[in-house]
């Protein structure tokens, strides 16, 4: 069965895409079976995978309407399987943007995507969900499939602020659509230890939320920014770098976490 985890933060530009598809290529590498959910009309994480976003013949739009099912719409890169860490990629475009329109009045609107996966769920260990930072009829279709929650954040007090309002939308989408529902862990990203302010809001989480803070902790880093310019993860353009091998220690931990969640 597989584990589904939404990467989500209402705050924009804290590196959400970044990590969902870091995180898809760490878990391959590491011997998973990975379906990425692209749920961003921009496209971004289809792109940053390899994918052209404008060449598919079936995205997301078409399995949240039901004319495709995700056996059909997902897709490999060859770039992906050339890095030898290959996963399901369920892409977007600019038409995912209209499906907020059309499920309007459309029953069991916001269990679309979770009823598409359950017809895929033993082919895969992890499927990660990269969410817009938007209150969506999207989003809550990712929350409402979701196991639980993977929050980047950067180590800003404006950061702070959005997650108080993160954490007040998933305690409403687990009382009343989604009662699985849980914040699995907070990601430091573009985490830069010489900023004072930086360490002392990181240790303020630390002391807040305890262990849901993961201990993997990604550093501000030039090649993971450069990658998706070339189509491809961090983790596969340049596999030595400090944030690419960040990223390959958090896919460990997220591994080690789910094993120890089945055991308890």
């Amino acid at each position: 069965m597989a584990k589904i985890f939404c990467v989500a933060n209402q705050k924009g530009g804290v590196g959400k895409t970044t990590t969902t598809v870091n995180l898809a290529a760490g878990l391959a590498k590491v011997g998973q079976r990975v379906l990425m959910v692209d749920l961003d009309p921009q496209g971004n994480a289809t792109m940053g995978s390899g994918v052209d976003k404008r060449q598919l013949q079936y995205t997301l739009y078409d399995v949240l309407l039901e004319s495709a099912t995700i056996a059909e719409a997902r897709v490999k890169s060859e770039k992906l399987i050339e890095g030898g860490c290959s996963y399901d990629i369920l892409g977007a475009n600019r038409e995912l943007a209209g499906a907020e329109v059309e499920l309007v009045d459309v029953e069991r609107r916001e269990k679309r995507l979770k009823e598409a996966l359950a017809q895929v769920d033993a082919e895969y260990d992890f499927v990660l969900i990269d969410c817009p930072p938007s209150l969506s009829m999207l989003t809550l279709n990712g929350l409402c499939s979701a196991h639980g929650v993977i929050v980047p954040m950067q180590c800003e007090y404006f950061a702070l602020e959005g997650l108080t309002d993160l954490v007040n939308t998933i305690k409403q989408v687990h009382a009343n659509l989604n009662p699985d529902l849980e914040i699995i862990g907070l990601l430091r990203v573009m985490f830069d230890p010489r900023v004072t302010l930086q360490a002392q809001v990181s240790d303020q989480l630390k002391a807040h939320f305890g262990d849901k803070v993961f201990d993997a902790v990604i550093p501000r880093n030039v090649r993971l920014a450069e990658a998706p310019s070339y189509g491809l993860p961090g983790v596969v353009f340049d596999p030595a770098s400090k944030g690419a091998q960040a990223f390959i220690s958090f896919a460990e931990e997220m591994v080690a976490r789910i094993q120890k969640m089945k055991r308890a």
